[in-house]
C-alpha cells in the first residue's frame, strides 16, 4: 500500500542505475564446522584458437597494504584471437593461511563499470573469513578503469551532462538535451574506436575464464554483485561445468528487456523510500511530521516531489563548489542515498537542506555515485556502464534521443535464456527492498537457473553480503563448503540505524 501511494506522488524519470558496492563490516568470529571442499581436478582444456592465452602465467608484484599485482593478457575480438590484445588488471588479497587452502575466489563488484581491483582492495575486512581458504580476487573487467579503459567524455562534459535539464523549457536546453546521444556516442568513436564494439559481457565473461585458468583453479568459485549476478550467469551459460561455487547476490533476471529492467528498478526505489520514510517518521531530525500513516507517507512523497520540481526550476546552490544542484543532480544524489540503510542518517540531513533551497548533502551523493573526485576528475565507469549495456542489449530503433540505437559497432545481444544446465547449485541471494534490484528479480533468476538455490534477506538496502551477519555467514559457508540453505530459508532484519 505504501509504495503505490508514494508513486502517486513521486513523478520520477525513469533511468537505469549503476550498482555499488556493499558496505563492510567486521566481525572475528569465525564459522563453525568449515570443511574445505577441493578436490584433486584436472584443468580442463583451452578453447580452440585460445591455446596461447590459457597457457600464460601471472606475474605478481608486491602493492601497498599487502595485496599484490598482475596483468592478464586477453583477445581484443575472440573471433579473431591472433589480433590485437588487451589487458585485464587483476588484484590479490592472499589467503591468510588460517584453514586449508580452497583457491581462488573472484569477485565483481557491479555496475557494469565499477572497479573490481578498487572494490577488493579497499574492502579486505569483508573478506576475512574468506581468506581463511581462499586468495580473494578483484579485477577490471574489460574497458573498466585501470585494465584497457573505455575513454569518452571530458571531465567538464560529464558536469555539463549530469548537470542537464531533464525538463528543457529553452531552445537551447532542448538542443542541448537532443544532442546528449549523439555527443557521447562520438566521444566514444573518437576516444576508443578499437574497443567500442569489443567490451561487452559475453567477452568479459570469456575473460573470467582466461583468469581462472591462469590463477591455477580447475573450476572457479565467485561471488558477483549486482551486475556482477549478470556476468556470473553469463559465465555459468558459457561454463557450465567449470563452476566450483557460484554466488549471485543482488539479481538481475536475465530474461527481462533493459525497459522492463528500467521500470522495475524504478519501483524498487519508490519501495526503498517508502521504508526510508517509514524509519524517519521516528527520527527527531526527520524533516517530515508525523506518525508514519499512509496520509503522512503521501504528504512526505508529495513534498519530496515539490522540492525537485524547485530545484528544476531554480537550481539549488551548495557549499562544495561552484556547480548548481539540478533536478537531475538532486534525483541521482536521492538514489544514491537509498542504496544501503546506513546512509539514511545522511540522507535525512541532506533531505533538510535541500528543502531549504540547500544541495550539499544531495550533490555530495551524486559525486559518490558518479564517483567524481573533490579536484573534478571522474573515473571511467559511467561510459562503461553505458557502453556495456548498449553492446549487451538488442539495438533499439534508430532513435536520437538513444545513444545505443546510434551505437557505432556490431551489437551482439547476451541470451535471455541462460538455465546453466550442468553447473552446480548456484546460490541466488536477494534482499526484500533492494532498490536497484528488486527482490523478484532474485526469485526470478533462481527459479530460471537449472540448479538455482535462493536466498532471502529480508531487509532494506542493495545486496546483503557484508550488510547482513545471517546472509554473510550463509554465503561464506556456501563458498567454502558448498552446503547451500534450506529451501524457502529468509534472513531477518537484524537492526536499524
Amino acid at each position: 500500500m505504501a509504495v503505490a501511494i508514494l508513486a502517486t506522488a513521486l513523478v520520477l524519470p525513469t533511468q537505469a542505475a549503476l550498482a555499488d558496492v556493499p558496505p563492510t563490516y567486521n566481525d572475528d568470529t569465525p564459522l563453525a564446522g568449515d570443511q574445505p571442499a577441493r578436490g584433486d581436478e584436472e584443468m580442463p582444456p583451452a578453447p580452440p584458437g585460445l591455446e596461447g592465452y590459457y597457457t600464460q602465467q601471472l606475474i605478481w608484484t608486491d602493492c601497498e597494504k599487502g595485496v599484490q599485482c598482475a596483468q592478464l593478457t586477453v583477445p581484443l575480438d575472440y573471433a579473431k584471437p591472433e589480433a590485437d590484445q588487451i589487458k585485464i588488471a587483476v588484484l590479490r588479497l592472499p589467503s591468510t593461511g588460517e584453514g586449508e587452502k580452497i583457491g581462488s575466489l573472484l569477485t565483481n563488484p557491479g555496475g557494469p563499470g565499477r572497479s573490481g581491483v578498487e572494490f577488493v582492495f579497499g574492502s579486505a575486512p569483508l573478506f576475512q573469513h574468506l581468506r581463511r581458504n581462499f586468495d580473494v580476487i578483484g579485477f577490471d573487467p574489460r574497458g573498466v578503469n585501470v585494465s584497457t579503459h573505455i575513454d569518452c567524455l571530458t571531465d567538464k562534459e560529464r558536469d555539463a551532462e549530469i548537470a542537464a535539464d531533464i525538463t528543457p523549457e529553452t531552445k537551447a536546453e532542448i538542443r542541448f538535451l537532443e544532442n546528449t546521444a549523439q555527443r557521447f556516442v562520438q566521444a566514444c568513436r573518437t576516444r576508443s574506436p578499437k574497443l567500442i564494439g569489443h567490451i561487452g559481457t559475453m567477452n568479459a565473461a570469456r575473460d573470467m575464464d582466461i583468469l581462472r585458468n591462469a590463477l591455477g583453479d580447475p573450476k572457479m568459485s565467485y561471488l558477483g554483485f549486482s551486475y556482477g549476478t549478470y556476468l556470473g550467469t553469463v559465465y555459468a551459460h558459457l561454463f557450465p561445468t567449470r563452476i566450483r561455487a557460484l554466488v549471485l547476490d543482488g539479481a538481475m533476471d536475465p530474461t527481462k528487456s533493459q525497459t522492463e529492467q528500467n521500470t522495475g528498478q524504478g519501483n524498487g526505489f519508490i519501495e526503498a523510500y517508502a521504508s526510508f520514510l517509514k524509519d524517519c517518521f521516528k527520527r527527531k531530525d526527520c524533516p517530515f511530521k508525523g506518525r508514519g500513516t499512509d496520509a503522512d507517507l503521501l504528504k512526505a512523497a508529495k513534498r519530496t516531489n515539490a522540492m525537485f520540481l524547485k530545484a528544476d526550476k531554480t537550481p539549488f546552490s551548495t557549499t562544495v563548489d561552484d556547480r548548481k544542484v539540478t533536478m537531475n543532480v538532486a534525483l541521482w544524489g536521492w538514489r544514491s542515498a537509498l542504496y544501503s540503510k546506513f546512509t539514511w542518517p545522511q540522507l535525512r540531513v541532506a533531505l533538510t537542506q535541500a528543502f531549504r533551497g540547500d544541495g550539499t548533502g544531495l550533490i555530495q551523493f551524486s559525486d559518490i555515485y558518479f564517483q567524481r573526485a573533490a579536484d573534478g576528475t571522474y573515473t571511467n565507469a559511467d561510459p562503461a556502464f553505458r557502453a556495456i549495456n548498449c553492446l549487451d542489449n538488442p539495438r533499439p530503433k534508430r532513435n536520437k534521443f538513444d545513444e545505443c540505437s546510434l551505437w557505432p559497432a556490431k551489437v551482439t545481444p547476451v541470451p535471455r535464456s541462460m538455465r546453466a544446465k550442468s553447473a552446480p547449485p548456484i546460490l541466488v541471494v536477494g534482499t526484500t527492498r533492494d532498490p536497484a534490484t528488486p527482490y523478484r528479480e532474485a526469485v526470478a533468476l533462481a527459479k530460471h537457473l537449472t540448479s538455482g538455490v535462493l536466498l532471502t534477506n529480508d531487509d532494506d538496502g542493495h545486496t546483503a553480503y557484508g550488510n547482513s551477519f545471517c546472509s554473510s555467514d550463509i554465503i561464506d559457508k556456501y563458498l567454502i563448503t558448498l552446503e547451500t540453505p534450506k529451501k524457502g530459508f529468509v534472513c531477518k532484519q537484524e537492526a536499524q540505524v
